[in-house]
């Protein structure tokens, strides 16, 4: 998982020319959030969920502490199987042939912008703008919200956009969020998220999740990830790794009261567990690159889409990601008509950090990446909210 806690401040210094207020270690954004005018959401104060407690909605729960909380096995009290090996989410060889990450900008690109955010007006209105949006990203739930990500076909940025959502939340907020790997064939999720091993898999929880469970018990075969956040693989990079619609169902239905949002990365359209995702979410979030192919496949689900009832289509949100940094497309032109379908439309600029496929690290993105990031995490939020 990335290291989120420049995600506001970096946004901050970017639009107001200054450097964020310094505060103790890893609590930066909750200080940053009080200096724009962001109050953040209540922290729960409820240490075990009820065994009565709806499958709806989050129970109020504690988040355990790093300290005391053993990542990747299962907590005291939890349901005891024979746990799976642990397994390295990078071959130790391959890793070691990845070069340093870069930033998402180059060095010109930055001081030029610098340069015009000292001579610019409207940095005071991008500021209020981006207090807004954490708010938005703030709001409490009463049920807890499921949003799908998906495409039509890979190398779309599907994983892209489910980490980058998924790592917005986890910052923003107080409670907890999860991610679900919904694809077992090779995901990247992991990898994205800075994960190092992973052990226990959706398939594997299917048979564990008890409702009288706490937080910690579940958390117990989770992948524990910085910001309250957790990860919940689809498979151990294996090939052939199955993953059925009553298994997701089952999981899905299971966790969904201990986590306010949960992000599914799931498969590409029009594979089952994928229709089954996008059918039970409250809001979802369909990944297109921004190439002519990319754009004409994207507009016609969108205008099938349209013979569905119509909340299905005014809560699908459509991210044309920039694969290169000059696009062959006029991106601005397809937005706008893939919006005339009646789905809102979102760009994620072309970015060198996310182009490399390693781990996001949202301290190396462009600020232009982080601005749409954001903006994308809070209407995509708020569409949930619509939905119960």
């Amino acid at each position: 998982m990335p290291n989120a806690d420049n995600w506001q401040s970096d946004v901050l210094r970017d639009l107001s020319g200054t450097a964020a207020p310094r505060g103790a270690q890893g609590t930066g954004d909750i200080q940053d959030a009080r200096d724009s005018g962001v109050r953040p959401a209540a922290a729960p104060v409820q240490t075990r969920a009820p065994a009565s407690a709806p499958a709806s909605g989050p129970a109020p729960v504690q988040v355990p502490s790093p300290a005391t909380q053993p990542r990747n096995a299962p907590a005291p009290g939890a349901r005891r199987l024979a746990a799976p090996d642990s397994r390295a989410v990078v071959d130790r060889e391959l890793a070691g042939a990845a070069r340093r990450p870069q930033r998402g900008e180059p060095l010109a690109v930055r001081a030029s912008r610098a340069l015009r955010r000292i001579v610019s007006s409207s940095t005071a209105r991008e500021v209020a703008d981006l207090t807004r949006t954490a708010e938005v990203l703030q709001r409490p739930v009463t049920t807890g919200r499921q949003i799908a990500v998906t495409s039509i076909r890979g190398g779309a940025g599907k994983t892209t956009v489910a980490a980058l959502l998924g790592t917005a939340y986890a910052h923003y907020r107080q409670d907890p969020v999860l991610l679900v790997e919904a694809d077992p064939a090779l995901g990247s999720l992991p990898l994205r998220l800075g994960a190092e091993t992973l052990r226990w898999t959706t398939a594997d929880l299917a048979d564990i999740v008890e409702p009288q469970m706490s937080l910690l018990d579940v958390t117990g075969y989770l992948v524990q990830l910085p910001d309250n956040a957790w990860l919940l693989p689809g498979s151990q990079g294996r090939i052939g790794a199955m993953l059925d619609t009553a298994t997701y169902e089952r999981v899905m239905v299971a966790l969904r009261r201990y986590f306010s949002v949960t992000v599914v990365d799931c498969e590409t359209l029009p594979a089952e567990v994928a229709r089954v995702a996008l059918s039970a979410s409250q809001a979802r979030v369909l990944a297109a690159p921004a190439t002519l192919d990319g754009v004409t496949s994207t507009y016609a689900v969108l205008q099938w889409l349209q013979g569905l009832p119509r909340h299905v289509i005014a809560g699908t949100v459509v991210v044309l990601s920039s694969m290169a940094a000059r696009p062959g497309i006029d991106v601005e032109a397809a937005a706008e008509r893939l919006r005339s379908t009646g789905a809102s439309v979102h760009v994620l600029p072309y970015d060198r950090h996310l182009a490399a496929g390693g781990a996001l690290r949202t301290e190396l993105l462009a600020r232009p990446t982080r601005l749409a990031a954001t903006r994308l995490a809070a209407e995509v939020f708020e569409l949930s909210q619509k939905r119960r």
